[in-house]
């Protein structure tokens, strides 16, 4: 099993007490080096501009990039939502955590290797051309585009569960029969998209969370509104958009779920890719604040993920 990360990453500075944070990377590196299986880590390399207009036209990245201060942060969102920062570091920490799903699909494709993208800045509240929620490129989208153009690959399956709603991704694939976009969230909650009657071309399925939501309540709809119809979509391959914010001691966030209990969602993806994909899954760190549950809950992730 592979992880990509890169000490990029880590110079991503958006401010005192903002959630998203390098600490969240550094905590799932220590918590790596705990498990007792075989995980090589690997640099992300970072991604040109032309894979990225697979999804992002290039005009829109140019406007981040080219927003970039030289000193401080800059943010490029409107209040109430001014979280969305830019520090000097970030071109490089944006390059390489959309590069290493690019990296990720060719360890699948090539060596047949599961892969986990320990990655920030996150990716998936990224639209086609708007930044928002922390996130400026959508990394799941354009590793699923780019699994679609270089592989023969046709239909891919995005399981997103994280506790608030990837619109981004939602919004990019929206009337792209070819890609099934299933998601599991607290609603209402930011972004304030993710209803249940958002269907796109028959591609998206919202399986929505009421605060205060536990694990049997999580399960039960899981199973029924995101596995069932992934199973019946017969995908490809798997891309997870993996948040680990519906954990019980997550601050953002209503829903309380145990950190054991993803172990038990992923285990349940795996067992479709592996029916339906040839055991195709690649999964990306998105959302999850309280490091503590962040480090317990990706021991599981990963350990499913290798099984």
């Amino acid at each position: 099993m592979i992880v990509y990360t890169h000490q990029d990453c880590l110079l991503k500075y958006n401010g005192d007490n903002h959630p998203e944070r390098k600490e969240r990377v550094e905590s799932i590196l220590n918590s790596i080096k705990e498990i007792d299986f075989d995980i090589k880590l690997k640099e992300a390399p970072l991604v040109s501009l032309e894979s990225v207009s697979l999804v992002h036209p290039k005009e829109y990245i140019n406007k981040i990039f080219s927003t970039i201060p030289k000193t401080g942060l800059i943010g490029v969102e409107d209040e109430p939502y001014a979280d969305t920062v830019l520090c000097p570091n970030s071109k490089n920490s944006i390059l390489r955590s959309c590069g290493a799903g690019l990296a990720a699909v060719d360890d699948l494709m090539q060596k047949n290797q599961r892969v986990f993208c320990a990655v920030r800045p996150p990716g998936h509240h990224a639209e086609t051309a708007k930044a928002m929620g922390f996130c400026f490129i959508n990394n799941i989208a354009v590793a699923a585009k780019y699994l679609q153009t270089k592989y023969d690959i046709k239909k891919i399956a995005i399981i997103d569960f994280d506790v608030h709603h990837g619109n981004g991704t939602q919004e990019i694939f929206y009337n792209d029969s070819s890609v099934v976009y299933a998601s599991t969230h607290e609603f209402p909650l930011f972004p304030g998209t993710g209803a249940e009657n958002e269907t796109g071309v028959g591609n998206i399925f919202n399986a929505t969370l009421k605060s205060g939501a536990n694990s049997i309540d999580f399960f039960k709809i899981f199973e029924k509104k995101i596995l069932k119809p992934i199973e019946n979509f017969k995908p490809d391959a798997i891309l997870i958009s993996a948040g680990f914010d519906a954990h019980k001691r997550d601050p953002l966030a209503n829903i309380n779920l145990e950190s054991k209990d993803f172990y038990e969602i992923t285990k349940s993806i795996i067992k479709i890719a592996e029916t339906y994909s040839e055991g195709r899954v690649i999964s990306f760190l998105e959302g999850g604040y309280d490091l503590q549950a962040l480090s317990e809950s990706i021991k599981h992730h990963l350990l499913a993920l290798k099984s």
